[in-house]
């Protein structure tokens, strides 16, 4: 899994393309502030390991990289261009869901974006060091 957070003062997007048909239709967008965007790539490898297992590392860190920008608030993001390795769309959706669930139980406010969308994205982020962490979970 590779993980790629970035604190932002506003997310924001627009659902553009809609790449899984098995997905349902969004046609709106929605905005965030004050929050943790983590771009999420699971891997292939990612598959040989439980969901629970997968889950509980990506909610540490994120709940890490939450509290060092000091934020409540965390966006969940399928992002498919951080390894040239990828898990099924079943199995990534699976661990989104319950990151999520995982997230909400310990009192973070979460969104996921559109599963199964390219996204328009606009992203004001604060230039300052732990304003972006990247990493290999």
């Amino acid at each position: 899994m590779k993980v790629l957070v970035i604190y932002a003062d506003r997310f924001a997007y627009e659902p553009a393309i809609k790449n899984l048909d098995e997905v349902e239709t969004i046609e709106k967008g929605a905005a965030h502030e004050n929050c943790i965007v983590a771009f999420i790539q699971m891997e292939e490898d990612d598959e040989e390991k439980s969901i629970a297992s997968r889950e509980k590392k990506l909610v540490n860190h994120l709940k890490w990289t939450a509290r060092k920008n000091d934020t409540q608030y965390i966006v969940l993001h399928s992002f498919a261009h951080l390894s040239e390795s990828k898990a099924s769309p079943g199995f990534t959706k699976a661990i989104f869901d319950a990151a999520e669930k995982r997230l909400q139980n310990a009192e973070y406010q979460t969104a996921q974006t559109p599963f199964g969308y390219f996204l328009d994205l606009d992203i004001k982020a604060p230039g300052h060091s732990l304003a972006r962490i990247w990493a290999s979970l």
